[in-house]
């Protein structure tokens, strides 16, 4: 039966320093990567045919990692930026703890966990398109290319792995577990576990758990 894997990149710079990331391209932390060679220690009994990814570093370089310790570096990679993680608008590189101060925690809960409220759309220097984001938004692009790139190569039988962001992951889930949009506000998917969904022949899941 088909596996296919879901991972969130280890802890980044701006995870450890509590600030909203989104489309700024920081590295992993030290702890982020641990936590990418815990998971590949995790993922040693598994064998992958293709790898799928966003074009930001961090989680490239968590899969990098994972593969590197499974020995599987040569499997097929493909990167797209329709896996990168939600973009936060105006909310990008500042510090989550002073925003809540600033805005309130029940704002900035609706900005980073609400199904189809954007963040602010301000022209910063971290975002000088004026560009933002809400889930709503990152599945719009992520589930198109989920169901049209990376489905049909598991229910072709071969095992998959996806290295992405929490959001784009949460749009993914959101649709493979059939969470409502009041279930996906409370859903977190944790740095560096990977999420391993078991598909039979006709396409069906049959089990899905953390390891």
């Amino acid at each position: 039966m088909p596996n296919l894997l879901l991972l969130r990149h280890g802890e980044s710079q701006w995870n450890l320093e509590n600030r909203f990331t989104g489309w700024v391209d920081v590295p992993l932390s030290p702890k982020g990567e641990q936590e990418a060679h815990e998971a590949g220690e995790k993922l040693k009994s598994y064998k992958f045919d293709k790898a799928f990814t966003s074009v930001l570093k961090r989680a490239n370089d968590t899969l990098g990692i994972v593969l590197k310790i499974i020995k599987q570096e040569h499997i097929p990679i493909e990167y797209d930026k329709a896996l990168n993680e939600r973009h936060y608008g105006a909310l990008q590189g500042l510090n989550k703890a002073e925003t809540a101060y600033k805005y309130g925690d029940a704002q900035v809960k609706i900005w980073r966990r609400s199904y189809d409220i954007p963040p602010p759309k301000d022209v910063t220097e971290l975002n000088p398109d004026g560009y933002s984001e809400s889930l709503k938004d990152t599945a719009a692009r992520t589930l198109p290319y989920f169901e049209s790139k990376i489905l049909p190569e598991v229910r072709a039988g071969k095992n998959i792995i996806v290295a992405a962001h929490g959001n784009s992951l949460r749009s993914i889930v959101m649709k493979l577990d059939n969470l409502t949009r009041e279930q996906v506000l409370e859903l977190n998917i944790p740095t560096g576990v990977p999420l391993l969904y078991v598909y039979d022949n006709r396409g069906n899941i049959v089990e899905h758990r953390y390891l």
